[in-house]
C-alpha cells in the first residue's frame, strides 16, 4: 500500500513501513505557479499510562490555490530526554537526522514525495510516534516539541508551525483516533461491490473512508460518530445505526455494541479488535462547482462498558438488554476529530483520480456491499492492524536511526 494524499493509514508496523508520502527525497526548484498557503496542525500528543506509545498525526492543509512544488515537515526534539521517551516520524525511509555524533538528535526533517503533494484544500498526514524509552515511567513526564512547515511555494508563514506538548500521563482511559481520507474518486456499486470510477465529477457518486482506532489503555464498549459533509454533498443512502439531519449533509451513527480494544492488547486471536475501517457512500450535487469541497468532518467519541464489566467483555457481538453502555470522555480528544475535502474535477479536465480513498479494494474487483454500510470493511483494516502490535517494538529499533544519523541525507 502506498499513502497518497490523505492517506488511509492501517496502523500496522507492516502498513506505515510500506508508506512513501514523507521520505528523505530531495528538495525541488520553486515551480512557477505553485505559490500557496500551507497550514501545519498537530494532534494526538498524550499518551495513556498503560500505553507503550502511540501515533500522533502532523498534518499539513493547503489552504491556498495552487499544488506546492516542494513540502517538507521539521520535527525540533531538542528537548526531550531521550533516556525516557523518543518522538519521530514513522517513516519508510530514514529522513535528515540532525545530530551530534553519539548524542540523541535535535531535530528531524521529512520531504513529502512528489505524488503526495496536496492540491488546493487537500491535506497529508505525517504519522509521529511517541514511545517510551524505558518499561516504565515513575511518574509523568511531558516536554515541547516543535513543528515547521517548510516549502518555497508557502506564502503565509504564520501557520507554518505549532509547538505541541509530548504527554507521557499517569491517567489510563480510552483514547479514539480518527482519520478520513479526502474524497476524490467516483464509484460505482456494481453486482454487489464497490467499484473505482475515476475522477469525480459534478452529479457522480463518491465513497468518504475513514479509520477509527483505540491508542488507550482501557477498551471501549463502541463508540459513536459524527460526519458532516461539505456543503452540496449529501448522503446517498441511509444506514439502520444512523440518525441524519433533514438536508441528509450530517449524520450521527451509534455503535453501543462495537468494542475496541486497545492497539497494543491486539493478537489477532478471538473477536477482539481494537479498530477498523468504515465507510459512507456519498452524492455530489449536480451544480456543483468543481473544485475542492472543504468543512467536511469525521468526530468519534468512545461508549465505556457499564461499571463493572471487565475487558474481556469485548469479545461479546451483542449487549445484554438490561446494560446501559456509559459514554465517556476521552483521553486525548485532540485526535478525536479530523477534517476532509470532497475533491470534484472539471469535465474534461484532471482530477483526484489516483488519489487516497475512492478507489480503496478495486484491485481484487472491488469491496462487498454487506450489512450497514458504514460496517467494518471486512478485513482491510483489522487485518493490518494486526501488526499494531509489534508496532512499538519496532519503534524501540528503529531509535538507532535516530541516535546515529549516518549517511541519510536527502539528495541535492
Amino acid at each position: 500500500m502506498i499513502f497518497r494524499n490523505r492517506p488511509l493509514v492501517r496502523l500496522g508496523a507492516a502498513a506505515l513501513l510500506a508508506s512513501g508520502v514523507f521520505t528523505a527525497v530531495g528538495s525541488p526548484a520553486q515551480a512557477a505557479g505553485t505559490e500557496t498557503d500551507l497550514s501545519l496542525d498537530v494532534v494526538g500528543t498524550k499518551v495513556a499510562d498503560g500505553a507503550t506509545g502511540k501515533y500522533a498525526f502532523a498534518k499539513v492543509t493547503n489552504k491556498g490555490e495552487n499544488t506546492p512544488s516542494e513540502l517538507g515537515v521539521r520535527i525540533d526534539v531538542s528537548k526531550l530526554d531521550y533516556s525516557k521517551v523518543a518522538v519521530y516520524p514513522f517513516v519508510e525511509k530514514a529522513c535528515d537526522v540532525e545530530a551530534e555524533p553519539g548524542k540523541p538528535p535535535t531535530s528531524v526533517t521529512c520531504w513529502a514525495t512528489e505524488e503526495a503533494l496536496p492540491g488546493p484544500g487537500e491535506t497529508i498526514d505525517l504519522p509521529v510516534v511517541l514511545v517510551k524509552m524505558v518499561e516504565s515511567l515513575d511518574e509523568a513526564y511531558s516536554a515541547p516539541v516543535g513543528f515547521t512547515v517548510l516549502s518555497k511555494d508557502d506564502t503565509n508563514k504564520e501557520n507554518n508551525t505549532k509547538s505541541a506538548t509530548i504527554e507521557f500521563t499517569k491517567e489510563s482511559g480510552a483514547d479514539l483516533a480518527v482519520l478520513a481520507d479526502d474524497v476524490k474518486n467516483a464509484v460505482t456499486v456494481k453486482n454487489g461491490k464497490i467499484q473505482a470510477a475515476g475522477d469525480l465529477h459534478a452529479g457522480g457518486t463518491a465513497q468518504l473512508i475513514y479509520d477509527v482506532w483505540n491508542q488507550g489503555d482501557v477498551a471501549t464498549a463502541g463508540f459513536k460518530v459524527t460526519v458532516k459533509l461539505p456543503k452540496g454533498v449529501t448522503f446517498t443512502e441511509a444506514e439502520d445505526e444512523c440518525e441524519y439531519a433533514a438536508d441528509r449533509a450530517s449524520l450521527v451513527c451509534t455503535y453501543p455494541d462495537l468494542p475496541f480494544i486497545p492497539l497494543e492488547q491486539y493478537t489477532g486471536d478471538g473477536d477482539a479488535v481494537p479498530g477498523g475501517s468504515f465507510y459512507h457512500l456519498l452524492s455530489v450535487g449536480a451544480d456543483v462547482t468543481a473544485g475542492a469541497l472543504t468543512g467536511g468532518t469525521v468526530s468519534v467519541e468512545p461508549i465505556l462498558p457499564a461499571k463493572g464489566l471487565t475487558t474481556q467483555s469485548t469479545e461479546i457481538k451483542n449487549l445484554p438488554d438490561n446494560m446501559t453502555p456509559i459514554e465517556t470522555d476521552d483521553l486525548d480528544a485532540s485526535d478525536n476529530s479530523d477534517g476532509y475535502a470532497v475533491v470534484v474535477a472539471a469535465e474534461g479536465g484532471g482530477g483526484g483520480g489516483g488519489g487516497g480513498g475512492g478507489g480503496n479494494g478495486n484491485d481484487d474487483g472491488g469491496l462487498p456491499v454487506t450489512g450497514a454500510k458504514a460496517g467494518l470493511l471486512g478485513g482491510v483494516g483489522v487485518a493490518v492492524l494486526a501488526a499494531g502490535g509489534a508496532m512499538f517494538l519496532v519503534a524501540r529499533r528503529r531509535r538507532v536511526v535516530l541516535v546515529t544519523p549516518g549517511d541519510e541525507k536527502p539528495t541535492a
